[in-house]
């Protein structure tokens, strides 16, 4: 029995370190303290999760707390309406860049494509990605306020548009991410393009379904949780923690 409990130790933390390296650890808030910045860069480094996704505020000290960890340092541009002015995102880009963003997640003006301009769609995506120099872009599609025609038309402009991964949603407020959103997005997207996943997802089922069904990544402000209910231990859901 030992032997075999033993295997299952090993089998569990094998799965966990795998599904870690495809998790961005997400802390997103208006009061985000240096106390629970630590903690988060702290759990980014006891999971070894594939980055640490944090406000724009802290990315300097985010990378510089990660030097050498292995572990990338990621921010979004504009969430969660998207409705800066396209040079402002643009401004912005580089000064994310500067700090030491490695990744950046955008949210495109999608007013812009529910108004059937397109080419204001595509330029506040292109500014950024030329901005970026480089350094992933991860559009917020925000399939779930999209018709059919539309989500083909959102990922046709964001592939023209150079970015590097296409992502279902920014997160639960929008849209729980599920299966078929990463197959679509999967279907659509040349094998430059990478898929990842945000939004409702706060179990290791959840994770192994949505990379199975083709996303690269998986964002999510509940890396925790999934580590503790992989790992065997006691799982504590912060129920007023947002839904990212």
């Amino acid at each position: 029995m030992s032997s075999l409990k033993a295997k299952s130790e090993t089998d569990s933390t094998q799965d966990a370190s795998r599904l870690a390296g495809r998790i961005q650890h997400t802390i997103i808030s208006n009061s985000l303290t240096e106390t629970r910045w630590r903690q988060h860069v702290a759990e980014c480094v006891e999971y070894k999760f594939n980055a640490a996704m944090v406000p724009p505020a802290w990315v300097k000290k985010t990378r510089e707390a990660l030097r050498g960890s292995g572990i990338r340092t990621a921010s979004f541009i504009d969430f969660p309406y998207g409705t800066m002015t396209s040079a402002g995102k643009t401004f912005e880009a580089g000064q994310l860049i500067a700090e030491g963003a490695e990744e950046i997640d955008l949210m495109p003006n999608v007013g812009f494509l529910l108004s059937g301009m397109e080419k204001e769609y595509f330029d506040d995506i292109r500014g950024v990605v030329e901005a970026a120099g480089g350094i992933p872009v991860k559009i917020m599609l925000e399939l779930p306020l999209l018709n059919a025609p539309q989500k083909d038309r959102a990922v046709a402009l964001s592939i023209e548009a150079g970015v590097g991964y296409l992502k279902n949603a920014s997160g639960g407020a929008v849209g729980i991410a599920t299966p078929e959103d990463m197959r679509f997005l999967r279907q659509h997207a040349p094998p430059s393009v990478r898929v990842k996943a945000s939004g409702g997802i706060k179990t290791a089922q959840q994770v192994r379904e949505l990379l199975q069904a083709g996303a690269d990544l998986v964002g999510t402000s509940s890396g925790v949780q999934i580590m503790k209910e992989l790992l065997g231990g006691a799982v504590s859901v912060r129920n007023n923690s947002p839904d990212y």
